[in-house]
């Protein structure tokens, strides 16, 4: 398999386990900064999301060339000494998982499928959530309008309008340059001075925050890791740190007990077995954990000083890193064996290990002064045709430092096999050849 092909393989089989181990991670993180509050918690899960999107992808880059950067690499220049080992086989290059061709095929149409119809129902959200803001009504003037003056004061809140529309059945958030707090119609005239404020204020708390715009750019950049369990579960947590965090910030004067008990109130009189979701908008019961969040309003507060803040938060930034440096260590490449039924001509594959002992010549490749010098080391690992003759007909390479890969071509080329008989008639062969390079430490 070419192009592509392999590149989206890798990010697939990668995500699959490099997501539930920052999952894993992000869990005990928002654990340890539980007691700093739940903006603590809320910005660990983003932390997740950013690297369950970003880990996969970073895993298909050649971190080889980072040598050039290490500060303790200081000496580089400095000449050193280096050697050079052939290996038959896999030798000790980055792990490659090797798939045939038609389970290549079958995973990447399944993984596309999943990812266009997530993407296909973020547009269809989209459309469905463009067509309700055209389709709403003014709060008309007057009192509601004071109020609402009165409203936006605590979280200067600049150009926002208040609005309401038959189509939702509690307060949510929208819009990015033109944002609306909406409500349903007639809730103003509905319920209570108090639990009004609850309600307005939640949603300004969205406003101040942004969290319209955020949470659409979440939902774009979730896309490609939409199919993984994993990223669903970030996703929640996320939602329902984030409803806390604007509990936290809505109740205000008002205190949290009584902001609970407004919460309540809200929730048995507006939900009653409603749908309560719009589409990518942002709503005061958005998150279906009503229970924790009343629970963490209501729970005694204990203060927290600075510098058990400031270990807290250095624990969980060294487990985050060492989390993305082993995934990136343990990346997993994907191979397609090209055992194609449509291939045009048919080539025997030969265990390195019964190749090597077949070698009549055998060149050992140089190690190249620039990457000497640039401790730059690593295996490169090679696909080699054998002809009729023994002589090496074609090399590919499968992977290694690029500055490495020529010597290794180089030398491997000169190379000369006895002939591979089969029912006594030479043929043409396929082999691994793995070139080691490594540096005295």
């Amino acid at each position: 398999m070419n192009g592509l092909a392999p590149l989206l393989l890798s990010y697939l089989v990668n995500s699959l386990w490099q997501i539930p181990l920052i999952v894993l991670v992000a869990w005990i993180a928002a654990r340890v900064l539980r007691p700093m509050g739940p903006a603590a918690e809320h910005r660990a899960w983003v932390t997740a999301l950013v690297l369950e999107v970003a880990m996969p992808a970073l895993s298909l880059a050649d971190w080889h060339r980072l040598h050039l950067a290490w500060p303790w690499q200081a000496h580089a220049a400095q000449a050193v000494d280096g050697t050079v080992s052939v290996a038959m086989g896999a030798g000790t290059a980055f792990a490659a998982l090797r798939l045939p061709d038609a389970i290549a095929v079958v995973l990447m149409i399944a993984y596309l499928t999943v990812t266009a119809y997530c993407l296909a129902r973020f547009v269809w959200h989209w459309i469905r959530l463009s067509v309700l803001s055209r389709s709403v009504d003014p709060v008309p003037g007057g009192d509601p309008a004071f109020r609402w003056e009165r409203w936006k004061q605590p979280f200067e809140a600049g150009r926002v309008a208040l609005a309401s529309s038959k189509e939702v059945f509690a307060p949510v958030t929208m819009g990015i340059l033109t944002r609306r707090v909406l409500l349903p119609e007639g809730l103003i005239h509905r319920l209570s001075q108090c639990d009004l404020d609850t309600a307005i204020a939640h949603e300004l708390a969205h406003i101040r925050r942004n969290d319209f715009l955020k949470n659409l750019l979440y939902e774009i950049a979730s896309l490609p890791m939409s199919y993984h369990p994993g990223a669903w579960f970030t996703c929640q947590q996320l939602t329902e740190t984030r409803e806390m965090v604007c509990d936290e910030m809505a109740a205000g004067d008002a205190g949290n007990h009584a902001y609970a008990q407004s919460l309540l109130r809200l929730a048995s009189l507006l939900l009653d077995g409603k749908p309560v979701r719009v589409p990518h908008a942002i709503g005061v019961f958005d998150s279906n954990t009503l229970e924790r969040r009343l629970m963490k309003l209501t729970e005694t507060k204990k203060k927290i000083g600075r510098t058990r803040r400031v270990i807290l938060a250095c624990a969980c930034v060294v487990l985050g890193v060492a989390t993305a440096g082993s995934a990136l260590a343990l990346r997993l490449a994907v191979d397609a064996t090209g055992n194609s039924p449509a291939s045009h001509k048919k080539v025997i594959s030969v265990p390195p290990e019964q190749m090597q002992t077949m070698i009549v010549k055998k060149v050992t490749p140089v190690y190249p002064p620039e990457a000497k010098k640039a401790r730059i080391q690593g295996t490169v690992e090679l696909n080699a045709t054998i002809g009729k003759t023994g002589h090496v007909e074609n090399l590919k390479v499968k992977s290694g430092p690029n500055e490495l890969q020529q010597s290794s071509i180089d030398a491997v080329r000169q190379w000369v096999y006895k002939p591979f008989l089969l029912n006594g008639d030479p043929i043409e062969v396929q082999t691994t050849i793995s070139v080691v390079y490594s540096l005295q430490k």
